[in-house]
């Protein structure tokens, strides 16, 4: 019942997950319509016949449109109304000033000055800022409404500030001098009195653009547009785009909306609901690992969402986007296989935001592979770099040639492309850092992890020398020996050797009680085969403790507890039942807690583990003698049911006891005996 109720929950786990992918994915898809067809200047026509739905104009190229408008706004001149106030307030104020100045010109001065400034506020005076601007858009004439009346002038018979400044200033040097009129501080009363009518500019500004037609024919129903095969010219791209224009506006939006939405929830479902069979049928270990499955569904999520995003609001070129991190990431964690398949999904998913989905899906797919394959096993940083190189090298080749087929041109070279392939490659150094993010997020250890815990001088390995000189000199040996066994028969090496260097902390707690920690005096004696077999039991839960102590990955804490399984103490097992012959033997006393081996790294440990230790109670070290013992314990590991519940064949035990046989003959060895000089 408890079985049928986990079962029941991980299947609502992984719906959710499904759903909440999917729905989060289209959510962010652009939702807008778009003309079914892909369609480039100078190329083939790659679709069938296509031909006018209903009647519509072919409109002019946007850039001879742009000509137009500008050869017509040329004729363009804005409205601006004429403050008479403006001109009356300025003049009552400079009489008024000037009668409070201690020395006041005389009264041909004050007239001369008066006539001047009616002249100048009836002529007009602009901003500098407009002027400028009318100077920019290279306006020639305004358009004065004066008393709802306007008449025409040119920018020269208008006024700048400055320039009706120096108007009034050098008007008339021969009878009024220039020093007489600066005392007057004449600029202060000199100001704009054209005020802009946006307005009446406006609709001036709309009926000249408006004389101008956007369009130049008329393609009518069931006409011929463009048909396959046929090169997009000038005329039909100007069609296509026509119809393009015509087709999205007489689309029901909502309508067309409801579709493209149930269209995107369906295409993202099939492919989702594809990698979640290929885990069903190929990798359950992942599809029943909640974190597993987690990380692979927000990887594939993430690029989906992030291209959606970058081509509805245009940021930069989708070939930045580092799609390649994700096989690393997969490949790093997982397999090759899970790898390609995550990648595969990710980048069809992707695709359906584009504009030109075939060349970014054989393009990807091209990275994507060069990523699994040049990265098998992360363990140093340049690796990554080496990876990163050749991805963007590949980015690169296989570009250059696609243009070669498709432009037959080098004149034509899409030469900022290869410039994103190179941001690309730069951003795919970013998945080092990347590693270590999703290590702690999702609980899972790299290769990187595993190298560090390896080095001997890591604290714990190195108290573990000091503390237990032989039980670090016998791991030491089982992790030569793991290692080895895991390369020859295809499991991961790394992994199996770092294991090895902890299994066996917890003989921290009681060296002198392990043998081959032991001088010549075996503490065992003294107690009874019931206490002995606890103390030899309490190095595995000892070590978990340290494990804990030390945030030791779950994968190496699994080592520590499955390498001696489920099995018993057997020395003082059988020592107990020999000498209690009839007696029911409590088994839970001499019986370590388990779980057995359930991989075939951790399965290669207890052999190896077991075969070493017992390879030191050789009486004599002949090929007889170590064939006899690889064979005798790993044979009776496999009487013993430790390997059940573990993937690992037949085929695979042969190979590991072979290659163990030679290695402890390799090891056993008879060395000659050097002579000694006579004297």
């Amino acid at each position: 019942m408890e079985r049928k109720s986990s079962s029941y929950k991980d299947l609502v786990y992984k719906c959710l997950v499904y759903l909440a992918a999917v729905v989060l994915i289209v959510f962010f898809m652009p939702s807008d319509g778009k003309f079914n067809y892909q369609y480039d200047k100078g190329k083939p026509w790659r679709y069938g016949q296509l031909v006018a739905a209903f009647d519509f104009p072919i409109y002019k190229d946007a850039q001879l449109v742009k000509q137009e408008e500008d050869s017509v706004l040329k004729y363009f001149q804005p409205y601006y109304e004429l403050d008479q106030a403006v001109a009356d307030s300025q003049i009552a104020r400079f009489h008024s000033d000037i009668s409070k100045m201690l020395k006041v010109p005389n009264s041909l001065y004050i007239n001369y000055i008066d006539r001047m400034l009616r002249d100048i506020y009836s002529a007009g005076v602009i901003s500098g800022t407009d002027e400028s601007e009318m100077a920019k858009r290279k306006i020639s004439g305004i358009q004065v409404v004066e008393k709802n009346v306007a008449s025409e002038r040119s920018l020269k018979e208008v006024y700048t500030v400055k320039g009706a400044y120096e108007h009034l200033m050098n008007a008339d040097t021969l009878h009024y001098s220039r020093a007489v009129l600066q005392q007057c501080n004449l600029n202060e009363y000199i100001t704009s009195n054209l005020v802009y009518d946006k307005e009446k500019s406006e609709v001036a500004r709309n009926e000249l653009l408006g004389s101008i037609s956007v369009a130049k024919g008329v393609v009518l129903r069931e006409e011929k547009i463009v048909d396959r095969g046929e090169i997009v010219t000038d005329v039909i791209y100007n069609k296509l785009l026509s119809y393009e224009k015509e087709s999205l506006k007489r689309s029901d939006s909502s309508n067309q909306q409801l579709l493209i939405w149930l269209g995107q929830f369906l295409f993202v479902g099939i492919l989702m609901g594809a990698f979640f069979i290929y885990l069903e049928l190929f990798r359950r270990d992942y599809f029943a690992d909640k974190r597993s499955l987690l990380l692979l569904i927000s990887l594939i999520s993430f690029f989906p969402i992030v291209t959606s995003l970058m081509m509805e609001y245009n940021i930069l070129s989708v070939y930045i986007l580092p799609f390649a991190v994700l096989p690393i990431i997969v490949r790093v964690f997982m397999d090759s296989r899970t790898a390609f398949m995550a990648h595969v999904i990710t980048i069809f998913i992707s695709s359906i935001v584009l504009r030109y989905p075939y060349d970014f899906l054989i393009l990807q797919l091209v990275a994507g592979l060069a990523a699994i394959n040049s990265l098998r096993e992360l363990s140093q940083r340049s690796q990554l770099f080496r990876t990163a190189f050749f991805i963007t090298l590949v980015y690169c080749v296989f570009y250059f040639s696609y243009e070669l087929i498709t432009e037959n041109d080098l004149s034509k070279i899409n030469i900022p492309m290869y410039f994103n392939f190179l941001i690309n490659g730069i951003l795919l150094l970013f998945t080092y850092p990347l590693l270590f993010v999703l290590e702690k997020t999702f609980g899972f250890t790299s290769n990187v992890t595993l190298v560090e815990l390896s080095n001997i001088n890591n604290p714990l390995l190195r108290q573990l020398s000091e503390v237990a000189p032989g039980t670090f000199q016998h791991t030491m040996q089982v992790a030569n020996l793991a290692a080895e066994a895991a390369n020859k028969i295809g499991a991961k090496s790394q992994l199996v050797r770092t294991g090895a260097l902890y299994h066996d902390i917890g003989k921290m707690g009681n060296p002198v009680f392990f043998t081959e920690n032991q001088n010549g005096v075996n503490p065992h004696k003294n107690l009874s085969y019931e206490q002995s077999a606890q103390i030899v039991i309490n190095h595995v839960t000892y070590g978990l403790k340290l494990a804990d102590k030390y945030n030791l990955p779950k994968c190496i804490r699994d080592f520590i507890v499955t390498h001696h399984g489920a099995g018993k103490t057997k020395y003082f097992y059988i020592s107990y039942k020999n000498e209690h012959p009839g007696e029911e033997v409590d088994e839970s006393i001499f019986s370590y807690p388990g779980p057995n081996p359930s991989t075939p790294e951790q399965a290669i440990l207890m052999m190896a583990d077991s075969v070493e230790a017992a390879s030191h109670s050789l009486s004599a070290y002949t090929e007889e003698n170590i064939n006899s013992l690889v064979d005798k314990i790993i044979d009776s590991q496999l009487a013993d049911g430790f390997f059940n519940n573990c993937p690992i064949t037949f085929k695979d035990v042969v190979t590991i006891k072979s290659l163990f046989k030679e290695k402890l003959k390799a090891v056993y060895h008879t060395r000659i005996s050097y002579p000694e000089l006579k004297k």
